[in-house]
Formats: structure tokens, sequence, C-alpha cells
């Protein structure tokens, strides 16, 4: 009798312990999760703007003399948005691992990843407001969802190695990388298709289709990396308070790195210049190359993403968290049915008032760009909020996952 009450309160000590590091679990993933939904919404907005001004596409990096600022800072908002998301990707891909063996992450990386390609050349693929129909294509092009696959595959070999490895050739990839831009291969020479995958924006033929580069891989290899080799900050059941100092840490140092590299103009990205008024010299010291993305570009993205992780892990109790959340819960969803939206939206503008700039239509005023934004936010959220759920009650079908 004495015996079992003396162990009542271990038990409920124990119980208690357990809450909590079931609490702090949830928590974190709420904070990732929400994390990835923000970027969703910076993804809408640059893609809502591509809709509408198909006739000023912006150049890579973006030419600060000509582009319209609107324009400039409305894109420049979705460059953190492939960043943060392919490293929150490797980090999720270790969080996956704490209940499955690596064997098990590595097989469901690399199908996830052959998935996710598979998605980019058929369904993503003709999502494009501008894409006919047709089957085979006359072009693909090979954009940030094949981007993910490719790296996930890669991953599936490389979280093999130890943990100082992985920092070590991550940190590799995305700091050296660009010391390879001066190789610049044409159709003729031997290597020129592997090479332009893997780091030239370019265009490959096969079989009378245009493959278009869009993402080179090679950066996002590293990035996603790195997103998995910082996995165990976030373990089950670690306290929060280390995890968001080195965010937080983290994200000032790759910001304040960032500006004091940009401004000596040495290494990482096209030079910056002194233009005409100073908002557009500011527009050249942040015009960074997106593809494939400079250290200079991941530095800012990926350090703003590592303190926005941090303010919404300690902001966690905010009503904003779970609706965010819910949208980071179903990305490829969200992403899919977004595309479709807006292609749906383009081409019944088109029929209904013609190409109104050149070949496409188009708007004149930027305000229609956030005016659509605000539309649709409620219009994707409703249906992503259930999909993610259905996720969440039914494990039981097991194709749910990749989505």
């Amino acid at each position: 009798m004495n015996s079992i009450a003396g162990q009542a309160p271990i038990i409920g000590l124990k119980a208690s312990a357990s809450s909590m590091d079931a609490a702090k679990a949830r928590t974190r993933l709420i904070a990732i999760d929400a994390l990835r939904g923000l970027v969703m919404l910076f993804m809408l907005v640059d893609h809502v703007r591509e809709t509408w001004f198909l006739h000023l596409q912006v150049s890579d990096p973006v030419d600060a003399n000509t582009t319209d600022p609107g324009l400039f800072f409305t894109r420049l908002l979705s460059t953190f948005c492939a960043p943060t998301f392919v490293a929150l990707t490797g980090l999720s891909a270790w969080l996956y691992g704490q209940s499955h063996t690596k064997a098990q992450v590595s097989e469901f990386l690399f199908k996830r990843g052959l998935f996710l390609i598979v998605l980019e050349f058929t369904v993503v693929g003709y999502a494009w407001p501008t894409q006919a129909p047709a089957f085979p294509p006359t072009a693909i092009w090979l954009q940030v969802i094949w981007a993910i696959g490719i790296s996930m595959i890669a991953l599936a070999a490389l979280l093999h190695l130890p943990r100082p490895a992985q920092f070590a050739v991550g940190l590799a990839i995305v700091c050296l990388h660009n010391l390879l831009d001066p190789i610049r291969l044409t159709a003729d020479q031997p290597g020129y298709a592997i090479w332009a995958i893997l780091h030239q924006r370019s265009l490959i033929e096969v079989g009378g289709i245009a493959v278009k580069t869009t993402y080179p891989i090679l950066p996002w290899i590293g990035v996603i990396l790195l997103g998995y080799a910082c996995g165990p900050w976030f373990a089950r059941g670690s306290d929060p308070a280390p995890r968001i100092r080195r965010l937080t840490m983290l994200g000032l140092g790759l910001i304040i790195g960032f500006v004091v590299i940009r401004y000596l103009n040495v290494y990482g990205d096209k030079p910056w210049f002194v233009a005409e008024t100073p908002l557009r010299t500011v527009m050249s010291f942040l015009a960074l190359t997106k593809y494939p993305p400079s250290l200079l570009f991941l530095m800012p993205t990926i350090g703003t993403g590592c303190l926005l992780l941090a303010l919404f892990e300690r902001f966690e109790g905010s009503k904003a968290m779970p609706h965010l959340a819910l949208l980071g819960g179903a990305p490829m969803f969200y992403y899919v049915l977004h595309l479709y939206v807006l292609k749906i939206i383009y081409n019944v503008a088109l029929l209904l008032y013609g190409p109104t700039k050149g070949t496409v239509f188009g708007v004149d005023h930027l305000r229609w760009v956030w005016i659509w934004v605000f539309i649709l936010i409620p219009v994707l959220y409703f249906p992503t909020r259930w999909f993610a759920q259905l996720k969440q009650r039914r494990k039981d079908i097991w194709w749910l996952k990749y989505l």
C-alpha cells in the first residue's frame, strides 16, 4: 500500500514529462509547417505577378536599371520561398528519421523524389498559364519541383555520411559552387547536358522537345543536405531555448555576412553598382542570381528563414500559427491547386478580353496582383485545410504522404 502510494507521484511526474515532450514535439512541427505555409503565400504573390505580367518578365538577376521598383520588390518577396522550402525538406527528412531507420528514410526520399520528377513532367508541366495542352509537350521547364525531387534522391544517398561530413559537403557546395560560374559549355561539347542540369541554366534538345533547365540542381543539393544536418537541433523532447538561440544567431550571422561580402563585391554573385537614384542602387545591391542560386542569394534568404523559424517557435501560441501550419501541412496539394486556379483565371481573362499586351493578357497596375492575392488566399485555404486534415486523419492511405 505504501509502496504504491510512494510510486504515484513518480508515475505522475513521468506522465507530466511525457506530456511536455509531446507538447514540445507538436510545437516544433507547428513552427516548421507554419514557416512552410508562409513561404507558400509568398510564392502565391510571385505567381500571381507572373500571371498578370507575362509581358514584363524580369531577368535573372533582375536588371536594377530598367525594372519597375514595384515589380522588383514583389519578386524579391518570393526569393525566400525555394531556399526555405528546400532547407525545410532536409530538416523534415531528419525528423522522419526519428521514427524510421536510415534505410527507410532513404527509400522514402528516393521514391518521393521520383514521384516529384514525374509530377514536374506531367501535372505541373501543363499547369502554367501559356502552356498548351499538347502531348508530347513542345517544351519542358525543369523548375522547383524537379529540383526538390533530384535533391531528395541525392539526400537519400548523402544522409548516410557522418554528420560532420554532411556539414562539410553541404557547405562546400553552397559556398564554393560560384567558382564554377566561368565554366560555360555549348551544346556540341561533351557533358553539356549533365552540366546544364547541374549548374548552367540552359536548353537541351531531347527528341524535338526543348528541355529548359530553369533550376540547375547542384546548389539545392547543398541546401537540402545542410537542412538535414541541422536536424538534431530539433530532436524530439529537446529544449527549445537553445534551438531558438542557435537559429537566431545563425540567421543574423548569415544576413550580416551577406551584407559584408556583398558590399565588398569580391565573390558570390554579379557585382552591384551605384545607380542614378539611391532606390535603384539598393535594388542593384539586392539583385541576386537565383538560377542557380548564388552564395549571396542563399545567405540572406536562408538567414531570414532561420529568424522566422525562431520567431514562430517563440510565438507558437499565436492564432495565425495553426492556419499557416495547415497550409504548410499539404504543400504539394496547395502547389498544384494554386497553379491550376491561376491557369483557369488567366485563360478566362484571355477569353473575355483577348490579348491586351501583345500576344498575352496583362494588366497595367501592380495593385491587381495584390487584389487577386487577397481574393485567392481563402479560395486556396479551405481546400488545402481539408486535404491537410485528411492526411492527418487517414494515415492508412499510404499515397497521401507523397502529397
